[in-house]
């Protein structure tokens, strides 16, 4: 007998990348930071006894001050992906939601497990184009994989507005956190995974008017309550952003290879045939990320400098 409900049955999962065991690979394939993280914190392990901190006060305060806002306009879980799927279920179930046609492959997926009807609006030589957007929308800004950013200086203010900003410390536009307090419509969503070199850590945090975060803490509260662990929120709150090196070596990067003018931790590299070139990279040991649907494209992260030279040695040798 099939225990599953139809939408366990039915529903597509996000497929992450690949994730290799054993040394030897040069891994360009999920926009990790190639550096350490900058964290330098003695840790109470006894404070692990207890259940943590399920407002996470310190690192929402933290967080809130480095942005100018005030707490009551933050809400920390575990990695931007929580955050999002807990922005679906709190202003887009049931609801019609606009998104890019080209974006975050998780966006559709949220979508159909939480019954929203997606409307797809299509990019522009590969860019988003901010004034065919209105109503409930999501975007990603800077966009992946297409690497792309636009100055966002206003929203439309007829439903309910998502920027994901996941990559914005690595492009030169200017965040929209500074319009939270002119649109009560506006969420904001951020990572430490990228910028911080945090990813295997799992924070990430929404930015918003004080009764959107209200709203989501109604539904985080209404499945799991302490959603951040306590090591995560200590060692969240000492990061510092490590981004200088990945630009610089993000600018070399785009001098070697034809790719649009990447605003984030990654390019989108033009090849003749993309699944040739992904398959010849994986048999050398570099992993890149390949979609089927885009048959002369590859997105590469910005690894070390050391890296992206073993690299372009070896594409040129091709």
């Amino acid at each position: 007998m099939n225990y599953l409900c139809e939408k366990a049955r039915n529903i597509t999962p996000y497929t992450a990348g690949l994730q290799p065991q054993g040394g030897g690979w040069i891994k360009l394939n999920t926009n990790e930071n190639p550096y350490p993280p900058r964290i330098n914190k003695e840790m109470d392990f006894d404070k692990l006894r207890l259940y943590p901190d399920g407002e996470c006060t310190a690192l929402r305060q933290k967080i809130a001050f480095d942005l100018g806002v005030v707490p009551e306009n933050i809400l920390v879980g575990n990695g931007s992906d929580e955050v999002l799927a807990i922005a679906f279920q709190t202003f887009f179930m049931g609801k019609e939601v606009s998104m890019p046609d080209i974006s975050y492959s998780f966006y559709p997926v949220w979508a159909d497990m939480y019954d929203a009807k997606i409307k797809t609006i299509p990019t522009k030589d590969w860019a988003i184009d901010w004034s065919e957007y209105g109503g409930n929308c999501i975007i990603a800004n800077p966009n992946s994989p297409t690497s792309l950013a636009i100055q966002i200086d206003k929203v439309p203010t007829d439903g309910m507005v998502i920027i994901d900003e996941a990559y914005i410390d690595f492009a030169s536009v200017t965040s929209a956190v500074r319009l939270i307090d002119d649109y009560d419509n506006l969420l904001i969503v951020r990572t430490f995974s990228k910028s911080y070199s945090l990813a295997g850590l799992r924070v990430g945090y929404a930015v918003g008017n004080k009764s959107l975060i209200d709203g989501m803490n109604k539904i985080k509260h209404s499945f799991n309550s302490y959603l951040v662990d306590t090591l995560a929120q200590i060692l969240a709150m000492s990061a510092k952003p490590n981004v200088d090196e990945v630009i610089k070596t993000r600018e070399w990067l785009m001098t070697k290879i034809k790719c649009l003018d990447s605003q984030t931790n990654f390019v989108w590299w033009e090849v003749d045939d993309a699944k040739e070139m992904y398959n010849y990279l994986f048999e050398n040991k570099i992993l890149v990320r390949y979609w089927a649907r885009f048959p002369d494209r590859l997105r590469v992260t910005i690894g070390t400098k050391k890296e992206m030279e073993e690299f372009v040695k070896c594409v040129n040798r091709k």
